[in-house]
């Protein structure tokens, strides 16, 4: 049997600083597009489109796996909000506070070179309660939103609207939010394992390639749009926050999965609304629930075009 990673010292939790790389440039939705193009992000006042939030969970994983062993893959759960964009070319360096006596939850941070923090959040196996983890503790303290214009026509309980079924193949194109194969993102992933490939697959101990973290996302991220939990547009959003949850892990390429979604929580600050959907990913055929994603999608107001007016319209501003 293959190992998953080199083995670092016992003592070291902080991985080496990596340069994560933009898969993202070309993505499109409503028909024009987002945030991750240079131009649209600097239309937006950001200065180069950012890098996917969940392309930084892969510098955990060599991390969480010398922490949590095979169990990591199999039923670990992150949970992380990000704080700042990091672009193309800046350096990223991962770290993991492992859990005091008697608890059971590790804190993670990532931060750029110059210390700027990147994303904040918690990591564990097992089954931990939800409400231990970072973004289930931010949603319980969300106050009830009153004035949305985007998202006004979503409610909290609202499940979506289409039977998903979904598989992620090494060269398959996973549509135009992922404009990109798991093989081509294999190709500049910044910690690479052979449980990942066609060729070390074979060697895991499942005896099968693995979907790495990272992307579980773009796997269940890609059909998202047959859901209809999706706020009025066009307009451009950005990941907030994100939590991965492995039940009955890990995911294999090429196995195909059911997906469920529900509104979670509805929220809104000074720039943002945001819709919470939860992802239950379930065994195809089955009711064997495999994975869980709650993803804190925010849509910038600015990018609405008609934002202003709605707002008058609904009495939310004079």
């Amino acid at each position: 049997m293959s190992t998953a990673f080199p083995q670092m010292p016992a003592a070291t939790l902080c991985g080496p600083l990596r340069q994560p790389r933009q898969m993202l440039a070309e993505q499109t939705y409503d028909g024009h597009l987002s945030i991750h193009d240079d131009k649209m992000a600097e239309d937006l006042g950001l200065r180069a489109g950012p890098i996917e939030g969940p392309t930084h969970f892969s510098q955990f994983d060599p991390l969480l796996f010398q922490l949590f062993g095979q169990a990591w893959f199999e039923t670990g759960c992150i949970s992380a909000h990000y704080q700042n964009m990091v672009v193309e070319g800046e350096e990223v360096r991962a770290y993991v506070t492992p859990p005091a006596a008697g608890e059971r939850v590790a804190r993670i941070h990532a931060e750029k070179r110059d210390g700027t923090p990147v994303l904040t959040g918690t990591a564990s196996v097992g089954d931990v309660p939800d409400t231990d983890h970072e973004i289930p503790r931010r949603i319980a303290k969300l106050r009830p939103a009153t004035t949305l214009v985007i998202n006004r026509d979503l409610r909290v309980g609202q499940r979506g609207a289409a039977k998903e079924t979904i598989a992620m193949g090494f060269d398959q194109h996973m549509g135009d939010h992922y404009p990109f194969t798991l093989a081509a993102k294999l190709k500049v992933i910044t910690e690479p394992s052979p449980w990942y490939t066609p060729e070390g697959g074979a060697a895991s101990p499942w005896g099968r390639a693995i979907i790495p973290i990272e992307m579980i996302s773009v796997l269940l991220g890609s059909t998202s749009h047959l859901s209809g939990l999706r706020g009025r547009g066009p307009a451009v959003g950005l990941f907030a926050g994100q939590q991965i949850r492995l039940v009955r892990g890990p995911l294999f390429v090429g196995q195909a999965y059911d997906l469920e979604r529900e509104v979670v929580a509805l929220s809104e600050s000074a720039r943002t609304e945001s819709i919470w959907v939860r992802t239950q990913v379930f065994e195809a055929g089955t009711r064997t629930l495999a994975a869980e994603m709650i993803l804190n999608g925010a849509t910038l107001k600015n990018s609405y075009a008609r934002y202003d007016a709605e707002a008058r319209e609904l009495g939310f501003t004079q």
